[in-house]
């Protein structure tokens, strides 16, 4: 076996190209777009390396020339952790024990002279909300920009001594004709009741105008101190300018008190179901292929992005209310999508996980992030759980 290190144009394409020849008869399978993945290795389209990010990324060819494995690992500084840790990522192998972890041994002995001792994978050379973590149950089809493997990955990982450092859940729910329960709805009437609150989708010139403000306002007092980061203005208007092509505004619900916004939760339609149809390409086929289902064939599913309530009126009923208010719209005969999944509901988060039980969603998928620590003596510690 032969290890390249990708440095030219012809292995960037052999990168994308040995996945989708790993996967042909692979039916649930969905091909991400080229550019989702190659744009994370570029300073033109990835912003960590402006702040110090590193990557590598690696080939591993046969004794016939053929490519059989690949892997990047990277550092990213705004990674905090209890000791300098690296990440590990867009792994792909055939069923070889030898070359993943040959794969697995090229990727720690990079991070260990760059001064790294941890890796985290299977994680993303980014954000946590993007092909983070190993599918190991539930291999229906994934949603857009959330990771699918073979199953057979997960010995792989356990058997090199990764250890489980936290797993994600993907809970699911129809729509229409499922209840709640009981406590969450008399929880929610009360705040209903109350005339302080008030819950809206938001559409319009409010939508572009004033909701990147209202999202920003409650990312920053209910997530930033978990995600170790806070948001911009200018970042959320980037976010949801992003999101305009596929945005629908009945998806995008926010919860006020006396005027302020204290609550959201983000959805958009789950456009895996279009992007199946274009082969990873956005070029003017996969453009028109995209226009065509989106209009013709558009998805019956809507996918949760993220959910907030300002910690000063958690605890008071304002999550169940808003999605109780939130159901009354979308049960109407007239709402287009059948199913909701609520991704990446970390182990570590109990009180979502609570939420998505009192909305009587099942574990629909489960994702594994596992951690391997260099110093194979250190203790091994699972993530921390959210207060």
């Amino acid at each position: 076996m032969k290890l390249i290190e990708v440095t030219t144009p012809t292995h960037q394409k052999e990168f994308i190209e040995m996945a989708v020849r790993l996967y042909k008869h692979e039916k649930n399978w969905i091909r991400p777009l080229d550019k989702d993945i190659e744009g994370l290795f570029h300073p033109e389209t990835n912003k960590l390396f402006r702040n110090g990010a590193k990557a590598k990324r690696w080939l591993l060819k046969d004794e016939k020339g053929q490519t059989i494995g690949r892997i990047a690992a990277f550092i990213n500084p705004k990674m905090k952790e209890k000791q300098p840790t690296g990440g590990v990522g867009f792994f792909e192998c055939i069923e070889d024990q030898n070359a993943a972890f040959l794969l697995f041994d090229t990727a720690k002995e990079w991070l260990q002279s760059e001064g790294m001792e941890a890796m985290d994978g299977p994680i993303n050379f980014g954000e946590r909300d993007k092909w983070w973590g190993l599918l190991i149950d539930g291999f229906s089809e994934p949603n857009y920009n959330m990771p699918w493997n073979f199953s057979y990955y997960q010995k792989f990982f356990e058997d090199y001594g990764f250890k489980l450092y936290f797993k994600q859940f993907t809970y699911m729910r129809p729509v229409q004709n499922v209840g709640f329960d009981e406590k969450m709805i008399k929880r929610a009437n009360q705040v209903i009741a109350n005339p302080d609150y008030s819950f809206r989708y938001i559409k319009g010139k409010e939508l572009q105008e004033k909701a990147p403000e209202y999202f920003m306002t409650v990312y920053n007092k209910a997530w930033a101190r978990h995600m170790g980061k806070s948001i911009a203005l200018k970042e959320a208007q980037l976010m949801f300018g992003k999101m305009k092509p596929i945005i629908d505004p009945r998806l995008i619900y926010f919860a006020f008190y006396k005027e302020e916004p204290v609550g959201f939760f983000i959805q958009i339609p789950e456009i895996n179901q279009i992007f199946k149809h274009v082969n990873g390409k956005m070029d003017l086929l996969g453009k028109l292929k995209f226009l065509w289902y989106k209009t013709f064939s558009p998805p019956n599913k809507m996918l949760g992005l993220v959910f907030g309530v300002v910690p000063e009126h958690q605890g008071k009923g304002v999550e169940s209310a808003m999605i109780i208010s939130y159901d009354k719209m979308s049960g109407k005969a007239s709402f287009p999508y059948k199913t909701i999944e609520m991704n990446w509901i970390g182990d570590f988060n109990p009180k979502m996980m609570r939420v998505c039980e009192q909305l009587l969603a099942d574990i629909y998928k489960t994702h594994h992030t596992y951690r391997y620590l260099f110093d194979r003596e250190k203790p091994f510690e699972r993530h921390p759980i959210f207060d």
